[in-house]
């Protein structure tokens, strides 16, 4: 077998150099941590960028799809199929919305929001050229339309010219959402926990502010959820804890627990905008994919999670708190549940580097943050031993 460094060494002569990747080559998983094909162990602290909220290799959710691998993996949409069906009921059901749409992806998500707001404004109104708002430091994917309304503009400028009608808002400032509305406004899309962008929450008067802008003005909200939603932030849904309800939202990531795959969903009103030939797509939804749904979805409440994220949110939060007063170099802490992070007034990369090495896997958001998005199954031991690293880097690096 190759060595890490000869799998390293192959892997960037064939792959597109798209990504900073650290220098491992990951084996497999179990529960909290990852191994190495050197067999080294690592504790997980990103869950593959928030992803595998049940942690690896869960039994129960591994034999549900070795169950449907051996039913039947795709059929096409043409037709229907038990998982997908089921998978839909269940979604809709913890979300609140009435009918779903089932994607390969997040960024695919994105954009079927996006389509589907643009419908409902031209059934609404008899013109094309609905617009959106979008917010400053905002995350929505790479794909032309998602990237357009992403609100980095570094990400975006390589790429233009993107899709238009796009308008971009100050995050928790009302008034600025207020000025870039006009009459062909048709949506506002917000993370109401941004995930890149820093780990920045909504305050709770900004978001039911931008629901009653909306309200007044006849305009969907759309809430991408796909980092912060699937019980990262203690409710199932992030809006669910501010007690606002969107028209649309989008899900991804923990949704599969590493399966691909990404859903939409609105409310009927919202939902019947759509009529067959204004969306598809050839793999989204399949069997095989909504299996892994179905049980992501049962195994949260079998091992309750949310119970669970609401009890070491709390304990994480403070221990992160704790460290904060003993570097002057961190200079904010914030986030929700189990989506939380530390804001540094130096570069991150080698705090991570350092973690890295000594078996804490850990991630920014942005150079100069570090994000904590570990498994949704996350003990309080973890969180120490967390720490512990952590501080042992930070004593050895500052």
């Amino acid at each position: 077998m190759s060595s890490m460094k000869n799998y390293i060494e192959e892997a960037n002569k064939v792959l597109m150099r798209t990504y900073n990747r650290y220098p491992v080559v990951l084996d497999h998983g179990k529960g909290m941590h990852l191994y190495d094909v050197d067999g080294k162990e690592y504790l997980d602290f990103t869950a593959g960028i928030a992803v595998f909220a049940l942690g690896y290799n869960n039994e129960k959710y591994n034999k549900a799809l070795k169950h449907q691998l051996d039913t039947l993996l795709h059929t096409s949409n043409y037709f229907y199929s038990v998982p997908t069906v089921e998978a839909a009921k269940k979604l809709a059901y913890v979300s609140g919305m009435d009918r779903v749409f089932f994607t390969n992806s997040g960024t695919e998500a994105v954009e079927g929001a996006v389509k589907l707001a643009r419908k409902y404004y031209y059934k609404k109104t008899g013109k094309a050229g609905g617009e959106i708002i979008s917010f400053e430091r905002s995350f929505h994917g790479r794909s032309m339309g998602a990237l357009s309304i992403t609100g980095t503009k570094e990400y975006r400028e390589a790429f233009e010219p993107l899709i238009g009608g796009v308008r971009f808002a100050e995050f928790n400032n009302l008034d600025s959402v207020k000025i870039n509305i006009n009459e062909n406004t048709c949506a506002v899309i917000l993370e109401p926990v941004q995930g890149e962008g820093g780990i920045y929450p909504a305050t709770e008067e900004f978001i039911k502010g931008v629901r009653r802008l909306c309200d007044d003005n006849g305009i969907l909200l759309i809430f991408d959820e796909i980092q912060c939603g699937m019980g990262r932030t203690g409710s199932m849904f992030s809006y669910q804890s501010y007690g606002v309800k969107p028209d649309i939202i989008t899900c991804a990531k923990a949704l599969g627990c590493g399966v691909p795959v990404g859903a939409f969903a609105a409310t009927e009103e919202v939902a019947k905008a759509f009529e067959p030939g204004d969306h598809g797509t050839t793999y989204g939804g399949n069997p095989f994919v909504t299996a892994a749904v179905n049980a992501v979805l049962d195994l949260y409440e079998e091992l309750n999670i949310l119970e669970n994220v609401n009890t070491v949110g709390p304990y994480l939060s403070l221990k992160l708190n704790e460290i904060m007063t003993k570097y002057s170099i961190i200079k904010e802490h914030r986030g929700m549940g189990l989506m939380q992070c530390l804001e540094f007034s130096v570069p991150v990369d080698d705090i991570i580097a350092c973690a890295l090495d000594s078996g804490l896997v850990l991630i920014s958001a942005g150079k100069n943050v570090i994000r904590f998005i570990p498994p949704l199954i996350l003990e309080k031991k973890n969180v120490d031993d967390m720490i512990e690293i952590l501080t042992k880097c930070l004593d050895k690096l500052y």
